[in-house]
């Protein structure tokens, strides 16, 4: 029996790597234009002469909407079954019909946030080097570019969760970072910790670097927004009590005496 116990755990521990590492590669596989370019810029970063910069940049800008952010929402719609207790689905089939399924939505996400991203980060730029005096602005475009990275992670599991409108699903995770700042802090800096942890063993990389950044991420955003849900439905439910009892007020006033309030 023990033996059989241990058999038993060693297959689900099996299962859940090939899960994880599975989602990871398609991905990868998804994103791979994207991630070439980075891979590229790492590799030639010692030597600017040989990749200017500002190319490299304009290139991974062009690509990302259409290749790294429906890669991403694919991975987040994988997790979110993992976080609700599904997780007995087929991956690869989940995977790409996700990604189907959400591509225009993710694209056009993603078209709206690269180009706040290199708005916010020229500007931020422009004050920084060229008007010492305006400094303070730079560092006000980095606080917001912060802020509006941090957001991803809400629009990410917002597309995984609902089927609503793009400027819906940017303006709910803009507010949803605003009400629960410190969860999404949480995903963040548990996403860097994974990171500091994969540069270090590079060959992680493969095997769960971004699946398992997805499923914290999905993870926090489900608990921040069931609270947000339970604080909207007290609020709810208080106003519907209130509005019974200025009604009940208002039944119990003699017949022909003014109930306009001044």
């Amino acid at each position: 029996m023990e033996t059989k116990g241990m058999m038993g755990g060693l297959y689900k521990i099996t299962e859940w790597i090939m899960r994880i590492a599975g989602s990871n590669l398609y991905w990868m596989l998804c994103s791979s234009p994207f991630m070439i370019v980075v891979f590229l810029k790492l590799i030639y970063s010692a030597d600017p002469a040989a990749q200017p910069e500002v190319m490299t940049y304009w290139v991974m800008a062009i690509l990302a909407p259409f290749t790294l952010f429906p890669a991403t929402s694919a991975l987040f719609s994988v997790t979110r079954k993992w976080v609700m207790g599904e997780a007995d689905l087929g991956i690869t089939k989940l995977y790409f019909k996700s990604y189907k399924d959400n591509y225009k939505q993710s694209m056009l996400g993603g078209i709206f946030y690269t180009l706040l991203i290199v708005i916010m980060y020229v500007d931020y730029e422009v004050y920084m080097k060229q008007f010492e005096n305006m400094q303070i602005l730079g560092i006000v475009m980095l606080v917001l570019l912060f802020f509006i990275l941090l957001s991803l992670f809400n629009f990410f599991s917002l597309v995984a969760h609902f089927h609503m409108k793009t400027s819906m699903l940017i303006k709910n995770a803009i507010l949803l970072t605003v009400l629960r700042p410190f969860r999404t802090l949480s995903t963040f800096l548990t996403a860097v910790v994974i990171g500091i942890i994969t540069l270090k063993f590079s060959w992680l990389i493969p095997f769960g670097f971004a699946t398992l950044i997805a499923w914290m991420a999905y993870f926090n955003f489900n608990i921040a927004y069931t609270k947000v849900q339970e604080k909207v439905e007290r609020l709810r439910k208080l106003d519907e009590e209130d509005k019974q009892s200025g009604d009940d007020e208002v039944a119990e006033l003699p017949e022909g005496e003014d109930q306009e309030k001044n």
